[in-house]
C-alpha cells in the first residue's frame, strides 16, 4: 500500500500514541524501538507470531498477533508497512477515524529530527555497511543513535537510542523512503536498478539516486567499484559536498587493496591519497563485505574519528541476521542463511559461501521474492545459481503482489546451467526436498528475502534426529 508522506513531519514527542501495522518486520520495528526508547507510547500489530515480537513485548512494546480495528484503541498515529494491504482492517479503521496515517519513511524521519545524521543508501549492502559503520564508531568512542534493517549480533537489536547527536540510518529505497530524509553525510554503496515495480524504469531508479544527493548537506562515500554510484561523484561535487571515492579500483581515493579471503575472514589493506593508513582484519568473508567495510571506514574517517579505532570496530562485527548467518552444523553439514534476492547479491554471497565451502559441496536453496522482480530478473538468478553445485528453487513468495500464472519458479529453473537444478514447490515442504540431497560435508546456502529463513533450521532438526 502506499502511503502519501505528509508535509510536515513533526519529531516523534508530538505524535501521542503511535500504532505500528506491520511491526514484525525489520523497518518498522526499528522505529518503534527507538520511539519507545524516547519515551513513546508505542504499540503494534503483525500476521503472525515471531521472534521479533516477543524482543518488542519484553522491551515494554505491546505488540497484537492478527490485524483487527480494535487494536488501534487510544491510538493518535498510525504507521504502517508497505506491505499492508489497503483492506486491511486497522488501515481502513485509521482512514475511518481520520488518524495521522504515515508510512515508515515519516516516522524515521520524525526520529532522526535534530540528530547529525549518515544515511547509507544503495541497492545492495545498505544493512552491513550502517552495522560496521555504527560498530566502528561505538569502538571510537562514539554514542550514536542507529537505524539498522535488520538485528545485528554484536549490538543485540536493530535500533537504538544513542547519547550523542549522531544517528546512522539505514535509507532504503525500494518505495522512494530515502527520498525523506535530510541527512548531513551519506554513503551509496551502488546503484543497481531493482524494484521496478515502483520506479517503472531503469533511467528512474537511478534518478532517484541523483535526488538523494540533493538532500544531503556536507559529504557523501561512493563506492568506486560500482559505476552507479560512483557516477554520482560529479554531481555531488557540483553541489559542493565533500565527496570521498573508496574502493578497490584506482580512482578509488581511499583504496583498498592485498584482498585476502580466508574462509569466513577477509583482510585487505587500506591506502588514502597513497598513504597507507593500515589493515583491516573482517570477520566476515568476501568481496562485496570488504567493499562494505571501505564505505564504513570513509565514512567514519570523514566524520573526524581515528582510523585504528575504526578499525578495530571494523573488526568486531560478526555479521547481521540474515547476512550470510551461520545457522549451525550437523552431520558434516554447515547450514547458512541470507537474504540475497537480486542477482547481483545471489553472485556475492555464492562466492562467499565457496570460500568457506572451500572443497566441499555448495548446495544452495532459493526462494524468488515478489512476482514483479522474478519476471524481470528470473532468468538472471538462474545464470548466478549456476555457480552453485546443487541448486533447489522453491516456490515465488508473494509479499504484498498476487500470482501471476505466467511468472513461475520455471524462468529460474530453466536458465540454471550445470549444476542440478530441483523445483523444491511451496516453501512448507522445501526442508523435506532438501534434506534428503544433503551429504555429510556439504554447505547449505538458503537464499532469499522471503520466510525461507524458516527452512535451514528445520533442515538442522532433520539432520539431528537422524531422518
Amino acid at each position: 500500500m502506499k502511503i502519501s508522506v505528509p508535509q510536515t513531519i513533526p519529531p516523534c514527542g508530538q505524535l501521542g500514541h503511535v500504532h505500528f501495522v506491520g511491526i514484525g518486520g525489520a523497518g518498522l520495528s526499528a522505529i518503534a524501538r527507538l520511539m519507545h526508547q524516547s519515551g513513546v507510547t508505542v504499540t503494534g500489530s503483525d500476521a503472525a507470531e515471531s521472534r521479533l515480537l516477543t524482543a518488542l513485548r519484553s522491551e515494554g512494546i505491546s505488540c497484537f498477533v492478527g490485524h483487527d480495528a480494535s487494536h488501534l484503541d487510544g491510538a493518535d498515529t498510525v504507521i504502517a508497512s508497505t506491505a499492508v494491504r489497503e483492506d486491511n482492517p486497522e488501515i481502513v479503521e485509521a482512514l475511518g477515524r481520520g488518524l495521522r496515517l504515515w508510512p515508515r519513511s515519516a516516522g524515521l524521519q520524525s526520529v532522526l529530527l535534530g540528530h547529525q545524521t549518515i544515511a547509507i543508501a544503495g541497492t545492495h549492502g545498505k544493512t552491513t555497511t550502517t552495522a560496521m559503520l555504527t560498530s566502528a564508531l561505538r569502538m571510537a568512542g562514539a554514542s550514536p543513535s542507529f537505524a539498522i534493517g535488520a538485528e545485528v549480533e554484536g549490538l543485540g537489536t536493530n535500533a537504538r537510542r544513542g547519547m550523542g547527536e549522531l544517528f546512522i540510518a539505514e535509507a532504503d529505497e525500494s518505495d522512494g523512503a530515502f527520498l525523506v530524509y535530510t541527512p548531513a553525510g551519506a554513503v551509496v554503496t551502488n546503484v543497481d536498478a531493482d524494484h521496478l515495480d515502483n520506479y517503472g524504469t531503469v533511467e528512474a531508479y537511478d534518478a532517484a539516486f541523483t535526488e538523494f544527493i540533493d538532500h544531503v548537506d556536507e559529504f557523501v562515500i561512493l563506492c568506486a567499484d560500482d559505476p552507479g554510484a560512483a557516477a554520482l561523484a560529479g554531481i555531488a561535487r557540483q553541489r559542493g559536498l565533500d565527496v570521498v571515492l573508496a574502493g578497490f579500483g584506482d580512482n578509488a581515493d581511499l583504496r583498498g587493496s592485498d584482498l585476502r579471503v580466508n574462509g569466513s575472514n577477509t583482510s585487505f589493506t587500506v591506502t588514502r591519497d597513497g598513504n597507507v593508513l593500515g589493515t583491516v582484519e573482517l570477520r566476515v568473508p568476501g568481496r562485496h563485505y570488504a567493499q562494505d567495510a571501505l564505505l564504513a571506514l570513509g565514512a567514519g574517517l570523514t566524520a573526524g574519528y581515528e582510523f585504528d579505532a575504526l578499525v578495530d570496530g571494523l573488526g568486531e562485527h560478526r555479521g547481521a541476521r540474515r547476512r550470510m548467518e551461520f545457522l549451525g552444523e550437523v552431520g558434516g553439514v554447515r547450514v547458512y542463511d541470507s537474504y540475497a534476492h537480486h542477482p547481483t547479491e545471489i553472485r556475492g554471497d555464492i562466492a562467499a559461501a565457496r570460500g568457506i565451502a572451500g572443497d566441499s559441496r555448495l548446495v544452495v536453496a532459493f526462494q524468488p521474492h515478489l512476482v514483479s522482480r522474478t519476471r524481470i530478473y528470473g532468468e538472471a538468478m538462474g545464470i548466478e545459481l549456476s555457480a552453485a553445485d546443487l541448486v533447489v528453487v522453491g516456490d515465488i513468495y508473494l509479499a504484498r503482489e498476487d500470482p501471476d500464472p505466467a511468472v513461475t519458479t520455471r524462468l529460474v529453473l530453466d536458465a540454471v546451467s550445470g549444476p542440478p537444478a530441483v523445483d523444491g514447490g511451496p516453501i512448507g515442504g522445501l526442508d523435506a526436498v532438501v534434506f534428503p540431497l544433503l551429504e555429510p560435508g556439504d554447505l547449505l546456502l538458503t537464499l532469499g528475502a522471503g520466510d525461507i529463513t524458516a527452512v535451514g533450521p528445520r533442515v538442522l532438526e532433520r539432520l539431528a534426529a537422524g531422518e
